[in-house]
């Protein structure tokens, strides 16, 4: 954000520090090298020093500016979204190392163009989540704890269903899967984020997850994205 006539406060989510907020002096002077250095969706080493109450940068070395980003919109509100959903999850000071993995790669995804756009979305959300400890339980039934022959999904009580306890919930609560989704929603919870994108689904298997994992999002964050709204009118997905 913009701060004063020529600062910049950036946000970054490190490796060493989780996240921190960033004071760049003249970065929105004209020339300034900084004006590069603070755009969204900037990846590389970054060196500041500590003032009295924040940091300043000093210098940054980019490894990545993510062009390809830049240079599709429907892209770029991708990645910001992405970022969006980083910022809210990240804390400073904590170990985020997994986080800033998951959103390197799904940044790099975006950019490869070899996955739709949406399915990477989708799998972001929910490793996200997993992430930050609060993934959906897939193995067993979230009311009961017995492993499920047949289950359906609730993002609102948090994973599966058996078929005993989704009849003491309302029908609103609950989707029924594909199996397919299933198999896919296990594979997102077991795979680290770098072997992550490496698969396609069906457009059937597409709309659940997209559906499962935006809801699963709202409902454990208690958080409406600003990017989520913008990416529905994109993708003309109810």
């Amino acid at each position: 954000m913009p701060i004063g006539d020529y600062d910049r406060r950036i946000t970054i989510l490190t490796r060493e520090r989780g996240k921190i907020a960033v004071f760049a002096k003249g970065a929105r002077r004209p020339g300034s090298a900084f004006l590069a250095y603070t755009q969204v969706c900037v990846f590389g080493e970054f060196t500041m020093y500590q003032g009295r109450s924040s940091y300043n940068l000093s210098d940054a070395s980019i490894k990545n500016y993510f062009t390809e980003l830049r240079n599709d919109v429907e892209k770029a509100y991708y990645g910001m979204y992405f970022c969006e959903v980083a910022d809210y999850l990240a804390r400073e000071g904590n170990d985020e190392k997994e986080a800033l993995k998951l959103l390197y790669t799904s940044l790099r995804a975006l950019a490869a163009n070899s996955i739709p756009n949406e399915l990477i979305r989708a799998v972001f959300e929910l490793k996200s989540m997993y992430v930050n400890g609060e993934g959906p339980l897939l193995d067993e039934c979230v009311k009961c704890h017995e492993k499920p022959e047949q289950r359906v999904f609730s993002g609102v009580l948090g994973g599966c269903l058996c078929e005993k306890c989704k009849n003491e919930v309302p029908a609103a609560e609950y989707m029924t899967l594909n199996e397919s989704s299933w198999y896919t929603l296990w594979f997102i919870a077991a795979t680290p984020p770098e072997r992550l994108y490496t698969f396609v689904v069906s457009e059937e298997v597409l709309g659940e997850l997209l559906k499962l994992s935006g809801n699963y999002l709202k409902a454990r964050t208690n958080h409406d994205f600003e990017g989520a709204e913008l990416l529905k009118i994109i993708s003309n997905r109810d």
